[in-house]
């Protein structure tokens, strides 16, 4: 069960470093908990894939000096750049049970359960959500994949569909929290129909929470697939993953899946990090538009668009 907490409690920048090895005889001030915490530096980090144009084949052997990157249309000078291929993947899975994706759920926990026993690699972590009417956590964070499957099997399908609810909540109290190559799975028909938030705040805390969105589509899959009413549903996944640097599948058959989630896995465990800090200083919450440039132009290019100065 999700609690509402503020959703500036935590100030949130793009980039955020955890703060450790506090000597255990040093004195912290009163109020202050005696373990890690966050603390907010002006350090924009973005996540980046490179695919050749022609074969669509990842391209991992690239340098610095390759990209550049803009804020707002003004260039920014990179200060930091790796390309680190098996850093440990912290994920939300959010399964769609609403009414509208019922003929669906088995097609739903199929690839879920695929998806938990093919991703999930030591040192992975990963929570399941439900979400219809209402958002549940099934299983917070764990590196079990027999655990989540668990809760995987007990679904059961009923009520209208809040998923930007559920994106809003999961970054907002689960994701943001956390450090690294953050992702987020829907598997959805994408209709919504229960939320108490708009697409946009929904989006809004994806990119504060730096959590990149692939989503799964179940409106093609099965026997019947979901019913006629697909294209909007269909089109919000994709803007999801558009916006926050991910991709969207439209798998037929579970079979299908294996595939999808092999590209999912590959782009995640292949992006280049790319960090700066930010030459507009202000702390006023305003959007930023990202573009990233690299000077072979062969190659295509997916990253967030964009992300959210913190707030003072």
């Amino acid at each position: 069960m999700f609690l509402r907490l503020s959703r500036f409690l935590i100030p949130v920048l793009a980039g955020i470093v955890l703060l450790a090895g506090v000597s255990s005889n040093a004195q912290l001030p009163q109020g202050i908990p005696d373990q890690p915490y966050q603390i907010n530096v002006d350090l924009v980090n973005v996540l980046c894939s490179v695919f050749d144009r022609r074969t669509k084949s990842f391209v991992t052997a690239m340098s610095q000096s390759d990209f550049s990157i803009f804020e707002d249309g003004r260039r920014q000078e990179i200060t930091n750049f790796t390309r680190e291929t098996d850093l440990p993947l912290t994920l939300a899975m959010l399964i769609d049970t609403s009414y509208s994706a019922a003929p669906k759920l088995q097609f739903e926990q199929d690839a879920a359960i695929s998806f938990f026993h093919n991703v999930l690699k030591e040192n992975d972590r990963a929570m399941l959500v439900e979400f219809n009417s209402s958002v549940k956590l099934l299983q917070d964070f764990t590196d079990d994949p027999g655990k989540l499957v668990n809760q995987v099997r007990k679904l059961r399908a009923g009520g209208d569909s809040a998923l930007f609810d559920a994106i809003d909540r999961v970054c907002d109290e689960k994701m943001i929290r956390e450090t690294g190559r953050k992702a987020m799975i829907i598997l959805s028909d994408g209709d919504d129909n229960g939320s108490s938030v708009e697409y946009r705040q929904a989006v809004e805390m994806a990119l504060r929470a730096e959590c990149t969105i692939f989503s799964v589509s179940v409106s093609k899959g099965g026997f019947f697939g979901t019913g006629d009413d697909t294209k909007k549903g269909d089109k919000t996944l994709q803007n999801l993953a558009k916006e926050t640097g991910g991709k969207v599948f439209f798998p037929f058959k579970v079979e299908e899946l294996e595939d999808a989630f092999r590209q999912i896995n590959q782009e995640l465990r292949s992006q280049y990090s790319i960090g700066y800090v930010s030459t507009n200083s202000r702390r006023d919450g305003s959007y930023r538009k990202l573009e990233i440039r690299l000077r072979e132009r062969n190659m295509d290019l997916n990253y967030r668009k964009g992300y959210y100065a913190p707030l003072n």
